[in-house]
């Protein structure tokens, strides 16, 4: 699909794509959106959040928020809800606190150095009228602190919000080498936090933390290696975390979605490829900007691995905790050449960054990044993972 065609198929309207799902390209005014987060409302809505501007780590880019209504047929057009002229404001996370509050956290980075980066916190409100944003704070954690899942409340209450550090030696670029995963943990309903590090986990970002049940949680990772999906587990409810260890779901540098399904299964959402099964490389994620920096690559740490295809986009099962996912189910194809950020030429073909949400009813909420032109939805109606039992392996 051309460019322009994604253009025009931005209305945000929900149309069939075959018996049991339905699919959408949420508005947008901007060329390049990436990175979407979904929650949901009490009312039973939705809201998608993500971010939009000309290119990933330009100062232009900012968070955007639409809604999709109880029994409405189309998403909103979208809020911009913040907007800071000298850094680029990306990877939204939403979380309704226990008093009803609704609270978006993004990260905030000067050009592409993400070592750079500060976590702000901000108050959203929903209403007829719209989506309205508050006033935002900064997170005392330290630089580089980036977010990209859920927050999971602790047994005691405590919030937990997953986070990867993302260090460059002095004097040295940023380039992922010796990003390391964390807890962020408030006590104090976000007033405070404090950093849980998870052990050797040079090379594991985006921790996304799902229930086990009886204390037990299980973390999965995106690996800077892209070789596969790591996952860790803790015994005493997010306290202390085991090393990760590797899954039979390979991972090639980008981002997952991870739940657990009302069944007690769970449900990993990803591309299922890796360095391993592509040579197609870039020199760093942000090889676009043109910007000057004189400084040398950093040094040590991991061997991160850029430009290998996003996609397919498969949704993946696991009956065991998530140690392995034998059944995985095809949501979208194409190349998924990402050689480029670029939004506007059409080189960039990736389904990438996906989130994924169950409602209460069985169905299954899908948002990903669409050739990093447009964020789509995709509806599955409830039983659509029962009709699919005799399960399958995505390319």
């Amino acid at each position: 699909m051309a460019v322009e065609e994604i253009a025009r198929q931005m209305t945000g309207r929900l149309t069939p794509n075959g018996e049991d799902r339905q699919d959408a390209l949420l508005p947008s005014p901007m060329v390049q959106n990436h990175a979407a987060f979904l929650h949901l409302l009490p009312d039973g809505g939705l809201l998608c959040a993500w971010f939009g501007g000309t290119l990933e780590g330009k100062s232009d880019i900012s968070i955007h928020v639409s809604r999709l209504a109880p029994g409405a047929d189309g998403w909103s057009e979208p809020a911009q809800v913040s907007d800071d002229p000298a850094r680029s404001e990306q990877n939204p996370v939403l979380f309704r606190s226990a008093d009803g509050g609704l609270h978006l956290v993004h990260t905030a980075q000067v050009s592409g150095n993400q070592e750079s980066c500060l976590l702000r916190w901000r108050g959203l409100g929903v209403s007829g009228d719209g989506i309205s944003s508050g006033n935002p704070r900064e997170l005392d954690l330290p630089r580089g602190t980036f977010v990209r899942a859920p927050i999971v409340l602790r047994d005691d209450g405590a919030w937990m919000l997953p986070v990867f550090r993302c260090i460059a030696p002095e004097g040295q670029r940023w380039t992922g080498s010796h990003d390391t995963a964390a807890l962020a943990v408030s006590e104090d309903a976000g007033a405070t936090w404090r950093l849980t590090e998870v052990p050797d986990s040079i090379g594991c970002v985006h921790m996304s933390v799902v229930p086990l049940g009886s204390g037990r949680l299980a973390a999965f990772f995106r690996r800077r290696q892209a070789d596969f999906v790591y996952r860790s587990e803790s015994r005493d409810g997010g306290r202390t975390w085991d090393a990760p260890d590797a899954t039979d779901v390979p991972n090639n540098n980008s981002s997952i979605g991870a739940i657990a399904l009302r069944d007690g299964r769970i449900a990993l959402l990803c591309n299922p490829s890796s360095a391993a099964t592509s040579l197609d490389r870039r020199q760093s994620l942000y090889d676009e900007l043109g910007e000057d920096d004189a400084r040398e690559d950093a040094k040590g740490g991991c061997s991160p691995v850029w430009g290998v295809p996003r996609a397919p986009l498969a949704l993946c099962i696991s009956d065991d905790g998530g140690r392995t996912f034998p059944v995985r189910h095809m949501i979208e194809d194409s190349s998924g050449t990402c050689l480029s950020n670029n939004s506007e030429d059409g080189r960039n073909q990736e389904l990438s960054y996906p989130v994924l949400l169950e409602t209460p009813d069985g169905t299954l909420h899908l948002a990903f990044t669409f050739k990093r032109r447009a964020i789509k939805h995709v509806r599955l109606a409830p039983g659509w993972l029962e009709a699919r039992q005799t399960g399958g392996t995505a390319r």
